[in-house]
């Protein structure tokens, strides 16, 4: 396959849409396509890739917003020609900037960040100027519903919390806080605005933070998950977080309360363990639409002992009742050697950032074990 990889952005022109747009583009793009290779993905219903001969040709779509990304400019040209001649499309030139989100080319690789966005949430908010901080949540503060403190504009605090959700996209950082804070929206409390200020104020100190997709990172793909038992203090619940990296940078993190209440830690892991399963099926499935296939399983890396000691041991005891259904499924997956469960120093626990309030210290070993970038920091890429 070529090496010369080249990203473009196309907008269409909506007049020329009609009916459901979606279904529009999804159903006549792959005649922007040679008919002999073309492929939908079954991973990702929005991603079509032409892959022939050495030629790879892939698009992706978000609404009117096209990706194409190709090794042959003749291919991009002619698949260009094709959508132009459905659509009426736009040629934007080399992507750079994506749904809010910038695109920056290094010496290292892609950079992916939301500046301009945290910029326009700052100025909205005032706090062009407001006194720093260096990390996103009080470490020892457990927010709950505070019902005998002053309540503030929900309307307000709904539009900063809902913009906060879409910066999670680049930044795994503040995923943890958003999710706290997202449980507040029916009646917000002055505490839960406060904490929100504390986000921003965190934002401040790290305005143009992003992803560093590495240039030479390789295709090794690998997982973190991790659990915070009984972390909320209303509801009891556990918080599940994990995040996915591919060639040591991260592509998927997710943080997210349990449907229910945990009775032991090893419980709590488990359930983390077996969603974050679920997400490297499907990484793995989206892969292959690539031709990358994974001989070797993936690790999972998780501190429990005893969560570890379940996705391996084949017989059920006490401890594994309550999520026997869980067992099966992280079981079925270790024995086919698509996963490998591998312990980890809790240091080194990257799934931390989605589950913990970490002090400045410990958030930026993390961070900088993630290889995130800010561009526009001194000493900056």
């Amino acid at each position: 396959m070529k090496n010369n990889w080249h990203i473009h952005q196309l907008d269409v022109n909506n007049a020329f849409l009609h009916g459901d747009l979606d279904e529009e583009i999804y159903m006549k793009i792959p005649q922007g396509f040679a008919k002999e290779g073309d492929t939908r993905s079954k991973a990702d219903h929005s991603l079509f890739i032409y892959d022939d001969k050495g030629i790879f040709v892939a698009a992706l779509i978000y609404v009117d917003d096209v990706i194409l990304v190709g090794n042959d400019t003749t291919k991009i040209k002619q698949t260009k020609d094709d959508l132009d001649t459905q659509f009426s499309i736009k040629h934007l030139g080399n992507l750079k900037y994506f749904l809010g989100i910038e695109v920056v080319k290094t010496s290292e690789g892609l950079v992916l960040s939301q500046r301009k966005y945290t910029l326009d949430i700052l100025a909205d908010c005032n706090f062009d100027g407001c006194r720093p901080s260096t990390f996103p949540i009080e470490k020892n503060h457990k927010l709950d519903q505070c019902e005998d403190a002053p309540k503030v504009d929900a309307t307000c605090y709904r539009r900063l919390v809902g913009r906060l959700l879409y910066l999670q996209s680049t930044r795994p950082d503040v995923t943890y806080s958003v999710n706290v804070l997202s449980q507040f929206v029916a009646d917000p409390r002055q505490p839960h605005m406060d904490a929100v200020y504390r986000v921003l104020r965190y934002l401040k100190t790290t305005v143009g933070q992003g992803v560093l997709l590495p240039r030479a990172g390789g295709f090794n793909l690998s997982a973190y998950c991790d659990s915070d038992w009984l972390g909320c203090p209303y509801t009891r619940r556990s918080r599940t977080g994990y995040i996915l990296l591919l060639g040591g940078a991260p592509i998927s993190w997710k943080t997210k309360k349990q449907s229910v209440v945990s009775r032991s830690s090893a419980e709590a892991e488990y359930r983390s363990m077996a969603s974050t399963v679920s997400e490297i099926l499907w990484v793995r499935w989206l892969l292959k639409d690539f031709n990358i296939n994974s001989k070797e399983p993936t690790p999972l890396f998780c501190y429990n002992q005893a969560a570890r000691h379940i996705a391996n041991n084949p017989v059920f005891h006490e401890l594994t009742k309550h999520v026997e259904m869980d067992c099966y499924f992280v079981r079925e997956r270790v024995e086919s050697k698509e996963v490998l469960p591998c312990p980890i120093a809790t240091t080194m626990q990257i799934a931390d950032l989605l589950t913990k309030r970490l002090g400045t210290q410990q958030l930026q070993f993390l961070l900088n074990k993630l290889g995130t970038r800010n561009l526009h920091a001194r000493g900056g890429v």
